[in-house]
């Protein structure tokens, strides 16, 4: 449905609060009904919940808006549920955990609900953090999650601290890092040093990719997805050779890989 502006009308924010009220109300049968439901808890869940994460993680990649449609709603439902469960434990419901939202929302941005100000994106990001030391976090970094995938952690904890200013000041001084990492790592005479320098690399390329306005976690999505598919076009002009790919030179195979990048281009 095309809007003529971005702002939601009176006649979209009903439909959308009536679904919404539909959900919660489907919930409640399939929690005291379905077997499959009523069995779930939050242990159960969870590895669900990160698969669908990544699904809709996946559907953003590949701009595939009907299916991030559906990936938004697959995890909706988790959050839902989640609630669900909160509420038969007298924890919290639905409506405690979009109030707590709304209230952390309004709080910390006081550049729109206060007298603050906050004229650019970095001045906002360093606000949230002062913000988020003043409700009683003992560090900066306290809300980085541990168990993050590595590349997302280190543009989060870089992130995190750029917040307060602790940052390279262009992206050439953060490129001279990198060099000075990649040095360190080739001059490493162990397995356990080499190791730890290689992931100094990481982190310097990370934080360089941050400066150049790259998120390194898509970036390398991206590569690692372009790599599969051409793999998968090496195997096909292979097979259309009858040739198997399994027993080709390292020459065949390089051959076949450069056919394969100009017939994807």
């Amino acid at each position: 449905m095309q809007k003529q502006e971005n702002k939601m009308n009176k006649e979209d924010r009903q439909r959308a609060m009536e679904a919404f009220g539909a959900l919660l109300d489907i919930m409640e049968e399939l929690r005291e009904k379905c077997p499959w439901d009523r069995k779930q808890t939050l242990q159960t869940l969870r590895p669900l919940t990160i698969e669908e994460t990544y699904e809709l993680s996946d559907a953003i990649l590949q701009n595939q808006w009907p299916e991030l449609k559906k990936e938004c709603g697959d995890l909706l439902l988790h959050l839902v549920f989640y609630a669900k469960i909160g509420a038969e434990n007298n924890r919290f419901d639905m409506g405690d955990v979009i109030q707590s939202l709304n209230e952390k929302l309004i709080y910390r941005h006081p550049h729109i609900y206060g007298d603050a100000s906050a004229a650019t994106e970095e001045e906002v990001k360093q606000n949230w953090e002062k913000l988020k030391i003043k409700e009683g976090n003992t560090s900066v970094l306290s809300g980085v999650t541990r168990g993050a995938p590595s590349l997302i952690k280190a543009a989060r904890v870089q992130e995190k601290v750029r917040g307060i200013g602790f940052d390279f000041a262009t992206a050439e001084d953060s490129w001279q890092k990198v060099e000075e990492e990649l040095s360190e790592f080739k001059n490493a005479d162990n397995t356990q040093d080499k190791e730890m320098e290689f992931g100094d690399v990481l982190f310097s390329l990370v934080n360089y990719a941050r400066l150049q306005q790259i998120d390194a976690d898509t970036a390398l999505a991206k590569s690692t997805d372009k790599f599969i598919a051409r793999f998968k076009k090496m195997e096909d002009l292979a097979r259309e050779s009858q040739e198997d790919i399994t027993g080709l030179s390292t020459e065949q195979l390089e051959s076949y890989w450069q056919l394969a990048k100009e017939k994807l281009m």
